[in-house]
């Protein structure tokens, strides 16, 4: 018999998040699933790691054989630490998510859902982080659910190209309004920060993070152009920041010492 893929499934949002709950759910119909997550919500680390602190695991119980560890760290810890200390095997497949809110565009930057898969790439490992365009703790993820359902299956029969993830989005919208999948390429679009001055209950000043997200970008082949048009976005995300393009025009400023 053929062996099943073993497949690794963490979040940002936390071990008990209702979207990483319905993740493991449809990545147990594939495989042998192991749960390695932080235990508690590390939205917006991107690819932070623990150096100064120590690292703890503990094995929760939830769902009957599927083992479960939660993780004192950030995401990539756990990706790290799944590999390094608790599988006895590199597996075949990393999840990421369901994120709950947006990793379009310069998201993927900051978040910990895509971090988690970008440091999956970076291990050869093919990796996946899905998010759900809704904020809320009550959100509903059937539809993500098939989308998850057809992206891991595509994913397992066809392969996802060495060293690079898929960074997929998902509308909040009905099933039966999903108008299909796009495979697309990152807006270039960004955040305009404001910091708000409030006082705490001591009168001292403390800031809060807010702002609004500009996209300039008017394409139809980008990721947040597939979402408004109620396409859930796929983007092939590498980690290599190189800009390839930009090397000819600097070489000038090479120089031999």
């Amino acid at each position: 018999m053929k062996k099943k893929p073993l497949i690794l499934v963490t979040n940002d949002d936390g071990i008990t998040a209702g979207g990483i709950r319905n993740l493991i759910d449809v990545a147990s119909e594939f495989g042998d699933v192991w749960v390695v997550a932080p235990d508690s919500p590390q939205s917006g680390m991107g690819h932070a790691i623990t150096i100064h602190n120590i690292l703890r695991l503990q094995e929760v119980k939830d769902v009957p054989g599927i083992t479960e560890i939660s993780c004192s760290g950030t995401p990539v810890d756990c990706v790290k630490l799944a590999i390094y200390r608790v599988l006895k095997r590199k597996p075949d497949l990393l999840l990421s998510g369901i994120n709950h809110g947006a990793n379009y565009s310069i998201n993927v930057l900051y978040s910990g859902t895509m971090s988690a898969a970008v440091e999956g790439a970076m291990e050869g490992i093919p990796s996946i982080g899905f998010s759900l365009l809704d904020h809320s703790l009550n959100a509903d993820f059937s539809a993500s659910r098939e989308v998850a359902r057809r992206i891991i299956g595509n994913a397992l029969t066809d392969g996802i190209p060495k060293h690079t993830c898929l960074n997929v989005n998902i509308p909040n919208v009905p099933e039966n309004e999903l108008k299909g999948v796009r495979i697309c390429r990152q807006a270039r679009a960004s955040w305009e920060d404001d910091f708000q001055p409030r006082k705490d209950p001591s009168g001292k000043i403390y800031y809060w993070i807010t702002g609004k997200f500009v996209n300039r970008d008017q394409g139809e082949d980008t990721d947040v152009w597939a979402l408004e048009n109620n396409y859930v976005s796929v983007v092939p995300v590498q980690y290599d920041l190189t800009s390839h393009r930009d090397i000819p025009a600097l070489t000038k400023w090479n120089y031999e010492a």
